[in-house]
């Protein structure tokens, strides 16, 4: 089940909010312009199916943000580079564009830095996400992934990170993975 938590940035062991209602979600991330919503899943066979599963919601979000890449990204617990993976998205960055994530299946915590408060965002299946471009975030996909996202990107090079330097990541609660 998709959860918030948030923490002063200089206190990673007390939660000033912790919650699973999607409503109080939505308002939280809202209010610090992080769109939040919970789509009904589809059934999907395989991992080439995802985007025309969802080709609906695909055209229009795309409509809506102009995006010109639009990619399915599957990380499991036996994929050959799954560390390597996860230690790329781990340290705190921004992006020059939103960053739009459709959890088709699956999990990963998306924490993100915003003034002096620290959001902790687990995403679970049906959830998407869109970091606006600027802010602050990490995202960890835990020891042993297991996700399938749709991304969308305005770039057509799609990920690009602007690593802010900060240790911050290192000092919040990373992904305990709650999924089976």
């Amino acid at each position: 089940m998709s959860r918030l938590q948030i923490f002063n940035d200089s206190d990673a062991a007390t939660a000033l909010l912790d919650t699973e209602d999607a409503g109080v979600i939505a308002a939280e991330l809202g209010a610090i312009g992080v769109r939040f919503e919970r789509w009904p899943t589809l059934p999907v066979a395989s991992a080439d199916d995802v985007l025309s599963a969802y080709a609906a919601e695909i055209a229009a979000l795309t409509a809506e943000g102009g995006y010109r890449s639009i990619d399915a990204m599957s990380v499991t617990p036996d994929h050959p580079d799954r560390a390597a993976i996860r230690t790329k998205f781990l340290a705190e960055h921004t992006h020059a564009e939103d960053e739009i994530r459709f959890f088709v299946e699956g999990e990963g915590l998306f924490t993100l830095h915003e003034g002096t408060r620290v959001f902790n965002m687990l995403c679970t299946t049906g959830d998407l996400i869109s970091v606006p471009a600027g802010m602050r975030h990490w995202f960890d996909m835990g020891e042993r992934p297991h996700f399938t996202v749709i991304r969308l990107f305005l770039n057509p090079d799609g990920w690009i990170a602007t690593f802010t330097g900060d240790d911050i990541a290192a000092r919040f609660p990373r992904h305990e993975p709650v999924a089976a």
